[in-house]
């Protein structure tokens, strides 16, 4: 009931993101099949060029899926945020059963029957399209039934690129620790898949025990294509060139920002696109250069260490200056503080604080024989992160350290996978979970005050935008921020709701 209750509730979103997911498995999968298809009759005509054809196909394969995307995000022409990079990395993975089942096909047809039609006189041209692709085409749907099915659940990991699709529940339920949310998105890609499977199953059957026309085929699936494509095309258009485009990145508390954000700017008459959960600092940072992204909460340490890779001035107000002066000279505009610093938090249990008498990051030392230290990945890369630490502090943790994503490493150290993690001082789940925070007595953090980064030209075009900005300058504590990611990941309220809310108490007198 409270699934589908959320789906009433987000009715016209879940449309739009069901359309996109359906969008991005119908070109990708279509992309594959134009690729794939040719490539699998030409490697079985020539069996040299097939084992190097299918081996490149295979190696595509075993590359991780958000490597992928990664690697692709900052190239030309196939990279940047959006469908793009997610369509050429769906469309990359489902050429590997297409490629195969197509060569496996050719290379079953009868050699008899293929020299009967070499005997009745047929060009090359004529056996492929009259011969070899009507017996082959019941084991090239088959490969395009398992590439289509593989898409599908695939293709949630679009969101991370701000493709869309039904990840987008996905992602937001796991930053939230939301069941109901990841099951929103969950469900349908999984009853898409079964229905994908399903329906090519049916026609990969009706091919088997028909005869079939291969032009005829190609032209009907064609079809179906462009018209599936016109129906589900309608998610990604672009709402005009005046919109402005929000970023966040993967947590609560970002999405909550992109959100109040997202919002004041639309209370100035501003349209607004959202491009909310994004992959994590350098996702949202390349978004925001290269011109995908008009907006979106940065932290200054974060801006300074992780994106410029200089040191951090230990005094708020200096960092603040080197963050500023090094995104103008990219033309992007540092605008007020929101007025909270979400510094890293080093945590442990609160028992285990209280029974191993730990107060201090330095206490660590006493007992990293035993502790297993658990950090999101950004944190194991970043210059200010795992590294640094143990530096400082000269720790020397037993075991390496469990990399996992910052949404789940909360209820790792509760459940006790790990005993030492690296979080942010604002959320609600430090005391939910009777965590402790322990002291920087060494000041090795720099601050994190949380500040908007916008594009100059974007303030230049629309200065609604800026007066919105200026409006929440200053107007965000630490405590309250801290209750803000509370109402999400404790009482589960919707982010935009709790953005509507905070708004709601800047209008009154």
């Amino acid at each position: 009931m409270s699934l589908l209750s959320f789906w009433l509730a987000h009715r016209a979103e879940f449309a739009t993101l069901l359309g996109q997911h359906v969008l991005l498995v119908l070109l990708s999968t279509a992309a594959a099949v134009a690729v794939g298809v040719p490539s699998g009759v030409l490697a079985a005509r020539r069996q040299r060029l097939g084992a190097v054809v299918l081996a490149v196909a295979s190696a595509l394969q075993t590359i991780p899926s958000l490597a992928l995307l990664g690697f692709l995000l900052p190239l030309p022409l196939v990279g940047g945020l959006g469908p793009r990079t997610a369509l050429v990395t769906l469309a990359i993975y489902a050429l590997l059963p297409i490629v195969r089942t197509t060569v496996t096909g050719i290379r079953a047809v009868d050699p008899a029957v293929v020299e009967a039609g070499l005997a009745m006189g047929m060009t090359g041209s004529q056996l492929l399209w009259m011969v070899q692709l009507p017996l082959a085409m019941p084991s090239i749907i088959a490969g395009i039934r398992v590439a289509t099915v593989i898409g599908v659940g695939t293709t949630t990991i679009a969101a991370a690129v701000g493709a869309g699709g039904l990840g987008e529940y996905i992602f937001r339920g796991l930053s939230m620790v939301d069941t109901v949310t990841i099951l929103a998105g969950a469900v349908p890609a999984a009853a898409l898949a079964l229905a994908a499977d399903g329906s090519l199953g049916w026609v990969e059957r009706r091919v088997r025990y028909a005869r079939v026309d291969a032009r005829r085929t190609a032209k009907a699936a064609l079809s179906a294509l462009v018209l599936a494509g016109l129906l589900a095309g309608g998610a990604y258009v672009r709402r005009g060139a005046d919109v402005v485009v929000v970023g966040s990145k993967n947590f609560t508390e970002q999405v909550v920002l992109g959100e109040i954000v997202a919002q004041a700017i639309e209370a100035e008459g501003v349209r607004v696109e959202r491009k909310l959960n994004l992959g994590g600092t350098f996702v949202a940072d390349h978004g925001l250069r290269s011109g995908e992204l008009d907006v979106y909460v940065e932290y200054t340490g974060t801006a300074v260490t992780a994106v410029f890779h200089e040191p951090v001035p230990h005094e708020s107000a200096a960092a603040l200056d080197r963050a500023r002066v090094r995104y103008a000279q990219l033309g992007l505009t540092v605008t007020g503080p929101l007025g909270f610093n979400n510094t890293f938090a080093i945590l442990v249990r609160a028992a285990d604080a209280e029974a191993l008498h730990l107060r201090t990051i330095a206490d660590l030392s006493r007992v990293t024989g035993q502790a297993v230290p658990g950090f999101g990945y950004e944190f194991l890369q970043r210059d200010d992160g795992f590294a640094g630490l143990t530096r400082a502090y000269g720790l020397q943790f037993q075991s390496a350290p469990k990399g996992m994503d910052l949404s789940l490493i909360y209820r790792a150290l509760a459940e006790k996978q790990v005993d030492v993690i690296a979080g942010d001082a604002t959320s609600a789940l430090i005391d939910a979970l009777h965590l402790t925070a322990l002291e920087d007595t060494r000041h090795y953090f720099p601050p994190y005050d949380a500040v908007p980064v916008v594009r100059a030209a974007t303030l230049r075009r629309r200065p609604a935008v800026g007066r919105a900005l200026a409006r929440l300058a200053g107007h965000i504590s630490d405590a309250r921020m801290r209750a803000m990611n509370a109402a999400v990941d404790v009482n589960h309220e919707a982010p935009a709701d709790v953005a509507r809310t905070f708004l709601s108490t800047l209008e009154r007198p």
